[in-house]
């Protein structure tokens, strides 16, 4: 089964979060589908960690080559269309993104982010729990 899983649930498992365990059990038998944004996304969320003081810059490294180097399939979405729903539900233009590549792929979404889930749910989009 594929599923789109966002930046939260990548860096669960690489920042040995609290939701790790659960996020690996939800992915264990699971291709693993993002829109082309993910890499992006996650060295943003990493600059984030190191600006608290919780990597340094050679961990902030490591991490992004390891969450490079679990398999995603990265897929171009329609950011007009993701605009739209951005503007609809109110969320940023990253988490619409992850939402169309789930309704251009009729894929679930796997994520940590409550808000992003409770609009898939809105849009009818099954929401991995």
């Amino acid at each position: 089964m594929e599923i789109v899983t966002d930046a939260s649930v990548l860096l669960a498992v690489v920042l040995n979060e609290a939701d790790r365990d659960w996020a690996i059990a939800r992915t264990a038998d699971c291709s693993l589908g993002a829109p082309e944004i993910l890499p992006y996304e996650v060295g943003n969320a990493l600059i984030a960690v190191h600006r608290k003081g919780r990597l340094s810059e050679r961990e902030l490294v490591r991490a992004f080559d390891i969450c490079q180097n679990i398999a995603v399939r990265l897929t171009a979405v329609r950011v007009r269309d993701a605009l739209r729903l951005a503007v609809r539900h109110h969320v940023y233009a990253y988490d619409a993104y992850y939402l169309q590549c789930c309704l251009e792929n009729d894929l679930p979404l796997l994520s940590l982010d409550e808000r992003m889930c409770a609009v898939a749910r809105k849009l009818k989009i099954e929401v991995m729990e």
